[in-house]
């Protein structure tokens, strides 16, 4: 399946489970579908203030797999799975960050800023254009365009 198919399909899912997390006062955290063996597989990650509980993930799997019987826009075999992102969650949008301000975090850029394309630090703000992170000597602000991948650290 080529990526735009995926994409395609990820999107649909999102579109069906934003009633949902709204209902239910959840948050749609991230969706993936890719392949695994012969099937496919589609994993939802949920949260919500104060964490997601098992009965959420099952309230979410038993709706969005009814949503899905119905839309049958998914033409490969597949398991769905829907859980918490834990508590390395990825950061992905701008709201993530802004959500996560005080907590710890690893991210790695594109590009290198300062000598470096991985940072390690408590988010201490968010602005329009960048993330600023304070690492154990220096404050580093990194453009949202140059981080590629950032999640959550357990701050130990």
């Amino acid at each position: 399946m080529i990526d735009e198919a995926k994409e395609a399909v990820i999107e649909k899912v999102k579109e069906c489970l934003m009633p949902l997390m709204d209902e239910y006062g959840l948050e749609l955290v991230d969706v993936e579908f890719k392949s695994s063996g012969r099937r496919w597989l589609l994993r939802v990650f949920i949260d919500k203030r104060g964490g997601v509980v098992l009965s959420d993930c099952e309230n979410i799997s038993r709706e969005l797999s009814s949503i899905l019987d119905v839309e049958d826009f998914i033409k490969h075999p597949y398991v769905l799975e829907v859980s918490s992102p834990g508590l390395t969650r990825p950061l992905k949008t701008r709201q993530d960050f802004v959500r996560s301000i005080g907590r710890m975090c690893r991210i790695v850029t594109s590009e290198k800023i300062g000598n470096k394309n991985e940072f390690k630090g408590e988010i201490i703000g968010v602005g329009e254009d960048g993330v600023e992170i304070k690492g154990k000597i220096d404050v580093f602000t990194i453009p949202i365009y140059a981080i590629k991948k950032a999640n959550l650290e357990l701050d130990l």
